[in-house]
């Protein structure tokens, strides 16, 4: 049953019918609608601004995981920097120290390019975190690759050091035992057979014919060669590095030439060959190509006692064997 609707006419002090229109109608409706929609509109927005919707919680709730994430990752760099620093101290005061081989600072201090790299994160929320942490990780990434290289060129220095320290003549070519003594030293002696002042070049190990003669470092036999004066028979040893050594007046060989010897094996016997006048060995040291003084090598085989007694022995201006 419709509903009838009056309206007060102030004029004639009666309630008059009111006759509602189909448009007065529509109308009504259509206000009613509108105003509901604009309140609803007002709510959604409000609760936008100031509410946020279950995805929007779970996605800040995310955001601030990897900002602490980020934060940890940060603390890691900083500590790998600082490992590397170490790393490079140790580098620079102590290996490289050792082995007389400074590393350029220039190839150290060398960069990886400019901050425009990371422009596209700057307008990200973490972008500030992300592009300390990539500038972070650059630098490690460069300075690993320089200790890298430089690891290297130390275990090759080291290996060429061990090979020089081996190869070095550190020892007498006669072993104390069988040395009755030394005849003669480096430097000028009288000549035994024209009676001169004459440079001797080497060192006279005098011993029994037979006796065992060393290599006095490692290389490879050069020379084995037999002459009617001078040496007589004697063998060169070329140790690299710029060293040789010559083994003079052998009575015998034990190697032949281009053989590989060792620090402190038998390459030959003492004997009186060549321009000799008693059993006894002839040992000289090269180093680059000038001869010097053998009494300055030997510190592998005997003490500090023995060593200042065979400096005083070898110095005194007597006649040599050769």
């Amino acid at each position: 049953m419709a509903r009838t609707h009056y309206r007060f006419n102030p004029e004639t002090l009666n309630y008059e019918k009111v006759k509602s229109s189909g448009w007065g109608i529509a109308l009504r409706i259509f206000g009613f609608f509108s105003a509901a929609l604009v309140f609803a509109l007002i709510i959604i927005t409000a609760s936008f601004s100031f509410l946020d919707s279950p995805r929007e919680k779970l996605l800040r709730n995310e955001i601030a995981v990897y900002k602490v994430e980020l934060d940890k990752i940060g603390e890691k760099v900083t500590g790998l920097d600082q490992v590397m620093a170490e790393l490079e101290k140790r580098d620079e005061d102590v290996y490289r120290e050792i082995f007389e081989a400074p590393l350029p600072k220039s190839l150290r201090a060398s960069g990886v390019g400019g901050s425009e790299r990371y422009t596209d994160l700057e307008n990200m929320s973490l972008g500030d975190n992300l592009q300390g942490i990539h500038k972070k990780l650059d630098e490690l990434s460069r300075k690993s690759k320089v200790q890298s290289s430089s690891y290297k060129e130390l275990i090759t220095i080291a290996k060429k050091k061990a090979d020089m320290l081996s190869s070095l003549p550190a020892i007498q070519p006669v072993s104390n035992k069988d040395l009755t003594r030394i005849a003669s030293g480096y430097g000028y002696r009288i000549d035994p057979i024209y009676k001169t002042r004459k440079m001797h070049s080497g060192m006279d190990f005098t011993a029994p014919t037979g006796t065992k003669v060393y290599s006095t470092g490692d290389g490879v036999v050069e020379v084995v060669k037999v002459k009617r004066w001078g040496y007589g028979k004697h063998i060169v040893v070329n140790h690299g590095f710029g060293y040789r050594t010559r083994y003079g007046h052998l009575s015998a060989f034990k190697v032949k030439r281009g053989q590989r010897v060792k620090r402190g094996q038998v390459i030959g016997l003492v004997g009186s060959t060549g321009k000799s006048t008693a059993p006894h060995l002839h040992y000289e040291v090269e180093k680059s190509g000038k001869r010097v003084n053998p009494a300055n090598f030997y510190y592998n085989d005997i003490n500090e006692e023995e060593y200042e007694k065979m400096l005083e022995l070898s110095s005194h201006p007597n006649q040599s064997f050769d």
